[in-house]
Parts: C-alpha cells; sequence; structure tokens
C-alpha cells in the first residue's frame, strides 16, 4: 500500500510540473523574463540583448519545451493513477528512470555550458520527485511499508 501522504506529494508535484509546463506556453513572455532573470539578473536583458529573431525563438522553444512537460506530466498522471497506485514496480520505474534519463543530461549540459542556474532549477524539480520516490522505493521493491 502507498503511504497517502507521498502519493500526495507525487500529484501535487505533477501538476506543478504540468502548470509549469503549460505556463511556458500560455505566457511566453513571462517565463522568458523569469529565465533572464535567473541567468542574466534581470528580467529584460534577454529581450533587450538578443535581436528580434532570438527572442522570437527563445519564446518558441519555450514553448515546445513546455508542451514536452505538459505531456510528460499528463504520462505521469496516468502512471500514478495506474500502475504506481496498484504498487506494480512498474509504476514505480515508469516515474523513477525518466526521471534519471532526463536530469542527468540536462543538468551536466547545462553545466558544461555555464547555466549554473538551470542545474539548480532542474535540482529543485528533481528533488520534489525524489523525495517521494525514495520514501516510497520499499513497498515497491522489497514489499514492506514506508
Amino acid at each position: 500500500m502507498i503511504p497517502t501522504v507521498w502519493y500526495r506529494w507525487l500529484l501535487i508535484a505533477v501538476w506543478i510540473l504540468m502548470i509549469f509546463g503549460l505556463s511556458m506556453v500560455l505566457w511566453p513572455e513571462g517565463i522568458r523574463s523569469g529565465f533572464s532573470l535567473m541567468v542574466y539578473g534581470s528580467p529584460t536583458a534577454i529581450e533587450l540583448q538578443f535581436s528580434a529573431a532570438a527572442n522570437a525563438y527563445v519564446i518558441f522553444v519555450h514553448g515546445v519545451l513546455g508542451a514536452v512537460m505538459f505531456g510528460w506530466g499528463l504520462a505521469m498522471l496516468i502512471t500514478l493513477a495506474g500502475p504506481f497506485r496498484r504498487a506494480e514496480t512498474v509504476g514505480w520505474k515508469l516515474l523513477a528512470l525518466p526521471l534519471v534519463a532526463w536530469f542527468v543530461p540536462d543538468t551536466v549540459f547545462s553545466l558544461y555550458t555555464g547555466f549554473w542556474q538551470n542545474a539548480v532549477l532542474n535540482t529543485g524539480f528533481a528533488l520534489l520527485f525524489a523525495i517521494p520516490l525514495v520514501a516510497t522505493r520499499r513497498v515497491f521493491f522489497d514489499g514492506g511499508e514506508t
């Protein structure tokens, strides 16, 4: 049996992921300003220092990334409601393994390219999921309660 606190935590984490992703699609200028503030210390640095074409591309890439995040979140919701809720090992793996597959290359690439701020953001998102996944691991692999 999955402890309710961890199940609800994961549901909230997935909704945060989906809302963030959808905001990247529906509020592209605001997201660009947020990333500009995070990376350059100014909400207008990207807008003012990049060309109009570069700004349009940044908004486009954020929108595509947001749509992917939204879709990934939907897949996570389906996993949570199905195999994870039934405490099937595959349910835990379907959440944990894609998170690792995203986190490691994204974070390494962020650090390699000098955008450590994105690595910090990644770490926050990863912890949002890692804490309940680590807490529930025994239920899926040892058959024990957490």
